[in-house]
């Protein structure tokens, strides 16, 4: 995730589809490569896929990439890009997103003895209800097991049927909210502007 002022959005994802993405999907055990951006903010995630945690090895593998195709003074903000390491705990989609797709993501935390709980709550309970939201394309829940921190990230055909789900999406946080022990640390709604992730379906 990297901060990068708004008038360089556009050159930075550039940067990140004609440099990193093929040296991603060109590496061994390599499943794809994302990225979303906030225009207002200048917020941009890029999240790359691996088939194995030894093939991923963020600091390691992506940091050069990251180097590469983000630092540049005229385009990334003050602070230097965070790379963390994530399990893919569950995946679900409905269809592959479009032209014009938008995401919603939640930043979660909880205390790392309720992770599993907090797992089987997002695939049993709240997934059903986020699957039948107007416009519905994907949603995942990346999972940091040792700190607690998860993230779920839910894929929209379009910004429309995004926005159209807040007060749905809104309800389906206080639940999960009220049946594990944690909290919601922030939403955000970014643009994605590179889709090229082939993780195979996880629930």
């Amino acid at each position: 995730m990297a901060q990068v002022r708004v008038s360089s959005i556009d050159a930075a994802v550039a940067r990140v589809r004609d440099e990193m993405m093929p040296a991603v999907l060109a590496a061994d055990g390599s499943v794809g490569l994302s990225m979303l951006v906030n225009r207002r903010s200048g917020r941009c995630i890029v999240t790359s896929a691996w088939r194995t945690a030894e093939a991923a090895t963020a600091e390691e593998r992506m940091r050069p990439m990251i180097d590469s195709a983000m630092i540049d003074s005229a385009a990334v903000g003050s602070e230097m890009p965070e790379v963390e390491d994530w399990e893919i705990a569950v995946l679900h989609r409905d269809h592959t997103s479009g032209p014009g797709a938008w995401v919603r993501v939640t930043w979660v935390h909880v205390e790392p003895d309720q992770s599993d709980r907090l797992v089987d709550l997002y695939r049993m309970v709240l997934l059903p209800q986020i699957a039948e939201f107007a416009g519905f394309c994907s949603a995942s829940l990346l999972l940091d097991r040792p700190s607690g921190h998860a993230v779920s990230s839910v894929t929209f055909d379009s910004e429309d049927a995004m926005h159209s789900t807040r007060m749905l999406a809104a309800g389906v946080r206080e639940y999960g909210a009220g049946h594990v022990d944690g909290e919601v640390l922030e939403v955000d709604e970014l643009q994605l502007v590179l889709a090229h992730l082939r993780v195979p379906e996880s629930v």
